[in-house]
């Protein structure tokens, strides 16, 4: 895979609106890793914010209050670290830019500091963690469907299927057309929603245990130890957003106060994060499950607003997340036949995988986990700091700087190693 083959991007919302919003991936093209973006320097603060929040703003949200109560109140210390930590790989991502002008890519990123290597590492890390994100989508909507219709069965080819796997078959056709589309522009204004998303749900989950009967009684646990590489497993996947800070960056007029939109941004989704996942304890203690969606009384308007903004945002982003993978797909396949043909067979034969791998395994907790610990830390905290170390040349300074950002790394590979290890055994457990 070289660097001619692959890139990037996340188109802004601008100006003239020429592009548009939300998380669409740019179209293979023969130059895209150093090309001049058309899109640079034409978005401002106020809506470079606004597309940051966006890509911080996810389905992270509903597992957070499960986050907290696996790990227990002091693991919000591990939680504000983490951002910390992803705020500062922010910041790198901004200085290896600075030192090349020809980054325009994350993928370029790790090109600059390691070569063709540094390149396919970042390009296949961020292409999995994709794909799993995907397949949780998946599995998330089955979740929410089946607790809206907890008694529905479905036969297929004389074989009964249990709900929550029906759900996920039907919303897998439900979603098969938009990977076919060729124009995503509706969609990634539909995906753009997720700021909005976010503070829906957060508001209607606060409002039902306010006003609703159930109230914020349960006062949870100081700490679990067991717990804690599953909660900052948890932690880390709500940040998984830096693949797309560098098109953020080149998009910018004032590309200096891009510091001060990384400030933003994470106070606003931590204090987000941080809400949901206090309220959300404080609601159902140790009972609350992997999405709090599932907690929530479907007999109550508040509660029914959560669940169906949590449904609506997946279906659309579904297809754009899954684009940059069809596109590197087909740049591999050299064989002459028509382009449609081969959007249709790659598109299918994707939708179809992830659907048997959330047949397989329908645990969303524990899949988005292993997605924080073994992808989100490590594209979006560790090799950041590796790559900035390399570029910057601070590997050959013993100083403070060298010293903070090599804590960052261990503690990065620590969360790596022990959380995906509870991940998968999780999993297994669960099987």
């Amino acid at each position: 895979m070289t660097h001619e083959e692959v890139s990037f991007t996340v188109p802004l919302l601008e100006n003239d609106h020429k592009d548009v919003l939300g998380s669409k991936i740019e179209d293979l093209d023969p130059n895209s890793a150093h090309h001049t973006n058309t899109s640079a320097s034409t978005v401002n603060v106020f809506r470079t914010c606004f597309n940051g929040l966006n890509a911080l703003s996810g389905v992270g949200i509903l597992s957070i209050p499960y986050a907290l109560a696996s790990g227990g109140w002091l693991s919000l210390v591990l939680l504000f670290a983490i951002a910390t930590a992803a705020f500062y790989a922010g910041l790198l991502i901004q200085r290896c830019m600075d030192a090349d002008p020809r980054i325009r890519t994350y993928p370029d990123i790790g090109e600059r500091a390691f070569g063709n290597k540094g390149r396919v590492i970042a390009t296949v890390v961020m292409y999995i963690e994709l794909y799993l994100v995907a397949t949780g989508f998946l599995i998330l909507e089955g979740d929410n469907l089946q607790n809206l219709l907890p008694d529905v069965e479905f036969e297929v080819a004389g074989v009964t299927v249990g709900g929550q796997k029906g759900f996920i078959i039907i919303v897998a056709l439900i979603i098969l057309p938009t990977v076919w589309l060729d124009n995503l522009s509706l969609l990634s204004y539909v995906s753009a929603s997720g700021v909005l998303a976010s503070a829906v749900i957060l508001g209607s989950v606060i409002w039902t245990g306010a006003f609703e009967g159930i109230g914020f009684q349960h006062k949870g646990t100081l700490i679990n130890w067991g717990g804690i590489p599953t909660a900052v497993s948890l932690y880390a996947f709500c940040y998984c957003s830096h693949p797309v800070f560098p098109t953020l960056y080149t998009s910018m007029k004032k590309r200096h106060q891009f510091s001060n939109v990384l400030v933003l941004c994470f106070v606003l989704c931590t204090i987000c994060y941080t809400s949901m996942a206090i309220f959300g304890y404080l609601m159902f203690g140790s009972d609350v499950q992997s999405q709090i969606t599932l907690n929530l009384p479907t007999d109550k308007l508040s509660a029914r607003v959560a669940i169906y903004t949590t449904l609506v945002n997946p279906i659309s982003k579904y297809a754009l997340m899954v684009t940059p993978i069809v596109n590197a797909t087909k740049a591999w396949i050299r064989y002459p036949c028509d382009k449609r043909v081969v959007n249709l067979f790659v598109g299918t034969t994707l939708v179809i995988s992830t659907l048997l791998v959330a047949l397989a395994v329908p645990f969303f907790g524990s899949l988005m986990s292993l997605v924080g610990a073994f992808l989100s830390i490590t594209a979006s905290v560790m090799l950041p700091c590796i790559f900035y170390l390399k570029i910057s040349g601070t590997y050959q300074r013993f100083n403070g700087e060298f010293i903070a950002v090599s804590l960052i790394i261990l503690m990065s590979v620590a969360v790596a190693i022990f959380g995906t290890y509870t991940s998968v055994l999780d999993m297994i457990g669960k099987l």
